[in-house]
């Protein structure tokens, strides 16, 4: 592998710290991802339901798509093994290469190690290091080592989420139904499931299940991916390895520098050599000092010194030692505040009258703590002393009472009878034409409400709103029975609520129909 490309920066990390890198490149490559998976990923969900629908066995295509995961899990997988090291594949390269990577693994995958919960640990030490046999075991239980557990909790999490996503989903549809539609019990509402469970309630199931592993798994193989290098690099020192590379090629870049220097040096200590064993240095431009008659004059330190010479580099060393000794050449910084001008004195007054507003302060705030309770207590007297005229008359009780403006609007209170007329729909169409329409439309409604309740033997609490009745309506063994039933309610709700009433020719329809289902005498 040529691990100097990679553009991550390795390092050893915790396992959860690994999970994160994975999740992060899942994020950073989303669209050279998810683009071939809906590409692979949807015409497999259409053909298997299909086939579902021709069989009506929607259950088995789900199944099956759960079941060939690790087949599509190849896609995030690929993708990520190449951009990791600066090569990301386009869309059909992906696609194409799903056709021969990977495909001697396959079978493995979906047999046998198709329930292991550390899958996304394992698939990339089957797909990418292409090792079999024992060696394959051995690898695996390697790379597996203290990172087992968590691709296990990883493994649980992933599901969890999907099953999340799911249930958000129906809660979801459930939420924006109308309140009238749904069934008033649990029990209620898993036989209206049994019956009303079709074949496009069932093909929207299999395509919220396919939408939610849709967006988990590809994080759950990045995860998993993850994992696999940090385990790598914990065991195999990727991390040393690539500053060790680094190294190489830096040295390999200044040999030729470092040769030069070495030769260089070389040649210095040879020339010192000859100088230190008396032979002459070899300075062909060296200066030699000359007298008034042009002959040499010879060097100064020999007839000084004589045969003794000053090492002037021990002494150097001695004097830079002897300076940085604490004791000699020790340092001291002073800080302090001083008067700009020190001649200047504060003659204006002595420092304690400096204060003396200070204290004038604390002194009104003082008194105003101490006495403050008692001043606002006098205000608020003084307050109500100021407005008694006005409060006075209503404590003694001799307040007038409001008088209702003249033009008030009244309102007709609804008033029905406790027991139902005997003929329903002349009574109905009677109170239609004395202009209280409201309460023949009331009168409707009470009626065919009994009616349906004696019908499906059913007894409904006081009180009941619309929608239980609608809900109850739905025990009615005929659907014209439930559709006319229906149309009252929502006739009463229109008139009740929003003013609306209906034509007269509509009116004499719904209680034609009314008194046609329901059976009432005429």
């Amino acid at each position: 592998m040529r691990i100097e490309q990679l553009t991550v920066r390795l390092r050893a990390r915790s396992d959860w710290e690994a999970i994160e890198l994975g999740m992060a490149l899942v994020r950073g490559h989303a669209g050279a991802i998810w683009t071939p998976w809906l590409w692979l990923t949807l015409p497999v969900f259409a053909l298997l339901n299909l086939g579902a629908w021709w069989i009506d066995r929607f259950w088995l295509a789900a199944l099956l798509m759960w079941w060939l995961k690790p087949a599509f899990d190849r896609i995030p997988l690929y993708v990520m093994s190449r951009a990791v090291f600066g090569s990301v594949p386009a869309t059909r390269e992906t696609l194409r290469a799903q056709l021969r990577w990977g495909v001697r693994t396959l079978p493995h995958l979906l047999t046998w190690r198709r329930l292991s919960p550390v899958r996304s640990l394992y698939m990339p030490i089957d797909l990418l290091e292409g090792v079999q046999g024992d060696r394959l075991r051995q690898r695996r239980s390697v790379l597996g080592g203290q990172a087992y557990g968590t691709a296990i909790l990883l493994t649980w999490i992933c599901l969890v989420f999907q099953g999340v996503l799911v249930l958000g989903g129906l809660l979801a549809v459930v939420m924006y139904l109308p309140q009238d539609l749904l069934p008033d019990s649990v029990q209620a509402a898993f036989r209206v499931a049994a019956i009303e469970w079709n074949a496009w309630f069932k093909l929207a199931w299999n395509a919220l299940l396919w939408a939610a592993i849709s967006v988990i798994e590809p994080f759950y193989v990045g995860a998993g991916f993850g994992l696999y290098l940090n385990r790598r690099t914990q065991i195999e020192a990727w991390d040393l390895e690539i500053v060790f590379r680094k190294l190489r090629a830096r040295l390999a870049a200044a040999a030729p520098m470092v040769l030069v220097a070495s030769l260089w040096l070389g040649m210095v200590g040879t020339a010192g050599a000859q100088e230190r064993h008396g032979a002459p240095p070899v300075a062909a431009d060296a200066p030699v000092a000359t007298g008034e008659d042009g002959k040499p004059v010879p060097p100064t330190l020999p007839i000084v010194f004589g045969d003794q010479r000053v090492d002037d580099r021990t002494f150097r060393e001695a004097a830079d030692r002897a300076y940085r000794d604490p004791l000699l050449g020790r340092r001291q910084v002073q800080s302090g505040w001083e008067r700009r001008n020190p001649q200047e004195r504060d003659t204006k007054e002595p420092h304690d009258l400096d204060n003396a507003w200070l204290s004038g302060i604390g002194k009104t705030l003082a008194f105003i703590g101490e006495w403050g309770l008692w001043l606002v207590a006098g205000v608020l007297v003084l307050v109500v002393l100021a407005t008694v005229r006005y409060w006075w008359p209503w404590m003694r009780g001799i307040a007038r009472s409001p008088v209702a403006p003249p033009d008030a609007p009244q309102s007709d209170a609804l008033v029905l009878p406790e027991a139902l007329p005997d003929d329903i729909a002349t009574a109905a169409r009677a109170l239609w034409r004395d202009g209280r329409r409201r309460d023949a439309l009331a009168l409707l409604y009470r009626a065919s409400v009994e009616s349906m309740s004696q019908r499906v033997d059913l007894v409904l609490p006081p009180g009941a709103t619309e929608a239980e009745c609608l809900r109850a309506s739905r025990r009615l063994p005929l659907a014209e029975d439930r559709h006319v039933f229906a149309r009252i309610v929502r006739t009463w709700q229109y008139a009740a609520y929003a003013e609306r009433l209906p034509g007269e020719d509509e009116f004499d329809a719904l209680v034609g129909d009314l008194q046609q289902r329901y059976g009432w005498a005429s």
